[in-house]
């Protein structure tokens, strides 16, 4: 390997690690905040399961993000390094402030921002296609989310008998493991995605590097992230954290069994919302809301510029 494959090695590995971290709060919060599980349990129980999604189930995403973004899907080394070193750069700042946010919608605009200054052509048609999803996947968790939880409710003693809420619990957990799955195998190709483009290597390589820097972030830096979704968005009882969890965990893996990946926190959140809507909007934290929407959309426009900023600063390479 050279000495810029290194680089780009270790810039995807600190970028899947910030990424581990940051997605703590979309998979285990809830779990978490319902005491349905500890800690240190979920932090371990959502690493070995981000890694095995990340290994074996990202592979049609990786091409996406490897040859779908840049007509051609090839990436000079140094271009690579300036896309994941901006992606890397903002994700960490948004985790730094507890600010969940979109990593995809940066990563994907990284690229624009970089093809721009590079003077490469973008398949615009890809990108499309993206910012449909990324529209219509927290629209269908929204709707998922009121209906699920109109539908625990219909079930008798759903939360309040104790054996019921214990029951409920273990649910919870179990599909908050399905989404720390999901996250694997959706957010590995931001990291790794462009080992494609370059041809440094293949999917499978791609998916376990980047699954070990997720493994990684979550064991090291994800507990600040724990409680920021799950305690400030909305106030949730066992069977709504429940229908918000598994919703966002069908949204993605449908999402990636497609080849395309769409926002964990988008999804999650998507489905909180809907839950909330089923109980009455007093459960819906409005202010932290919008501030979340603000961070979607300064992400991809912040992308953009640092992307450009970054590949410029490359093209003497």
């Amino acid at each position: 390997m050279s000495l810029p494959d290194i680089l780009l090695v270790l810039l995807a590995l600190a970028f899947a690690w910030s990424m581990g971290a940051h997605y703590t709060g979309a998979c285990m919060g809830m779990p978490y905040a319902s005491g349905s599980i500890g800690a240190r349990a979920a932090l371990w129980t959502m690493a070995p399961l981000s890694l095995l999604g990340a290994t074996l189930l990202s592979h049609g995403v990786l091409r996406t993000v490897g040859h779908g973004i840049v007509a051609g899907g090839h990436l000079h080394t140094p271009a690579a390094i300036a896309v994941i070193g901006a992606a890397f750069v903002l994700t960490t700042l948004f985790t730094q402030r507890r600010i969940p946010t979109s990593t995809i919608q940066i990563l994907v605009f990284c690229v624009v921002g970089a093809g721009a200054a590079l003077g490469l052509r973008i398949r615009w048609d890809t990108v499309a296609r993206l910012a449909l999803l990324w529209v219509l996947a927290p629209c269908a968790a929204f709707a998922l989310g009121y209906l699920c939880t109109k539908l625990f409710d219909a079930l008798p003693g759903m939360a309040s008998a104790q054996g019921a809420a214990t029951h409920v619990g273990r649910a919870l957990v179990l599909v908050g493991a399905v989404a720390s799955l999901a996250m694997g195998a959706n957010d590995v190709s931001n990291a790794t995605g462009v080992f494609l483009s370059t041809g440094l290597c293949g999917p499978l390589l791609a998916g376990l590097i980047g699954g070990v820097g997720l493994a990684l972030g979550v064991l090291t830096w994800g507990r600040p992230l724990l409680q920021r979704v799950a305690f400030d968005m909305v106030r949730l009882d066992l069977p709504m954290a429940t229908a918000a969890q598994l919703v966002q965990a069908l949204v993605v893996l449908t999402a990636v069994a497609f080849g395309y990946f769409t926002s964990m926190n988008q999804a999650l959140i998507g489905a909180m919302a809907g839950t909330g809507f089923a109980r009455g909007r007093r459960t819906i934290d409005t202010r932290v809301m919008l501030g979340v929407l603000r961070g979607w959309l300064i992400g991809p426009a912040a992308g953009a510029l640092l992307g450009y900023g970054f590949a410029l600063a490359t093209r003497t390479w």
